[in-house]
């Protein structure tokens, strides 16, 4: 079996999903249906998964807040996932969409200000609490 380690169609489903993240967003914000549902319910149902991590420290000292989000677009060959930090009110306070296919790493795609915003409207749409 031959692992193909050319990241062009991961990238390229990195930039579907970042473009289809932004309808969504947009559409929230003007008060609009996406594709004929509610804006907030689409954006609801669209990762596979939403998930939350802590940091290292020591038992009993109290520090179990969550630091780190990670919302799973899709998977497979190739995966896309949102991740970012949570605030001390969890909630997303930084956002970078990877993408990876089979037999590549992790690798972030380069956004700009307005597609981060987007992306961070679209991950505080989440619950991040218990």
């Amino acid at each position: 079996m031959t692992i193909d380690t050319d990241t062009d169609s991961a990238k390229g489903q990195a930039q579907a999903q970042l473009s289809t993240l932004r309808e969504m967003v947009k559409a929230l914000e003007d008060g609009e249906e996406w594709e004929g549902i509610d804006a907030e319910e689409a954006i609801a149902e669209d990762p596979l998964e939403v998930a939350i991590r802590a940091d290292w420290h020591s038992p009993g000292d109290g520090a179990d807040v969550d630091l780190e989000y990670m919302i799973l677009l899709c998977t497979g060959g190739p995966a896309i996932r949102i991740i970012g930090g949570l605030d001390q009110w969890k909630q997303p306070d930084s956002v970078t969409l990877e993408y990876q296919d089979w037999g590549t790493p992790w690798t972030e795609l380069w956004t700009d200000a307005e597609e981060d915003e987007a992306m961070l409207t679209y991950a505080r749409q989440f619950y991040f609490g218990e």
